[in-house]
């Protein structure tokens, strides 16, 4: 799972650790395996962008609909003037592809490495052990910075690769047969808003399925199931 910070700036990179906490919070509730693979931090410890791996049974059905962008409505802890402001974060639900299925070979890819950096910019690591591989037939970059040794940021920056790479091929395969079945990542899904996050008025709304819920603390706090549960039924 990909979580990026959109339109707002250091609020929508705020809003993006909520969004991180909730799926986080929600994976522990399921007895879930949840691992940084990568993270980008902000100048108040929000995430530019964070990208997680979750496994356990069911958790790509469960996950599969959070794909697209997700707008909060808020006063920004930034803000003055104790104005609302309206910023977005984007999420992109990839299955982890079979080993069998995404081969990547050495030569396809082009490996640099650098420091490791935390919150606020600042070096969590004196050692150049992050990773960065750029994916030469395709120009894709990912990288890694937050496991503790090199070896691992390497096994996590491939990780992330293949999972790109896979969904690219799922992507076009499914453009080449034409099924209209919805893509989790698509360019045109990702523009869309899937769903709101209202402070005002504590609500949130998931605009696929034009249905509402209370008590976002609740929500953010990983109770996500009632919101799963209407989303499986709706939209499978």
């Amino acid at each position: 799972m990909e979580i990026r910070a959109g339109a707002g700036g250091e609020e929508a990179a705020l809003f993006a650790r909520d969004l991180f906490r909730m799926y986080s919070k929600y994976a522990q509730s399921k007895n879930w395996k949840l691992s940084v693979l990568d993270a980008h931090y902000s100048d108040l410890g929000g995430f530019k962008q964070i990208i997680i791996k979750i496994k356990g049974e069911g958790a790509l059905s469960e996950l599969q609909y959070e794909g697209g962008v997700h707008r909060v409505q808020r006063v920004p802890k930034t803000e003055k003037g104790n104005r609302v402001h309206t910023s977005t974060v984007s999420v992109a639900v990839l299955p982890e592809p079979r080993s069998q299925q995404i081969k990547i070979s050495p030569s396809e890819i082009k490996m640099d490495f650098f420091k490791a950096s935390g919150p606020g910019g600042q070096y969590v690591n004196k050692r150049q052990t992050a990773v960065r591989i750029t994916h030469l037939p395709t120009g894709l970059v990912v990288s890694s910075q937050s496991q503790r040794n090199l070896e691992a940021n390497k096994k996590a920056a491939l990780s992330i690769l293949e999972a790109k790479l896979f969904e690219i091929e799922k992507e076009k395969t499914e453009s080449e047969i034409k099924e209209k079945r919805r893509s989790q990542i698509g360019s045109s899904e990702r523009a869309e808003k899937i769903r709101t996050y209202n402070f005002p008025q504590d609500r949130v709304t998931d605009h696929r399925i034009k249905k509402s819920w209370h008590n976002i603390e609740k929500i953010l706090n990983g109770d996500l199931s009632p919101i799963i549960k209407k989303l499986q039924r709706n939209l499978a």
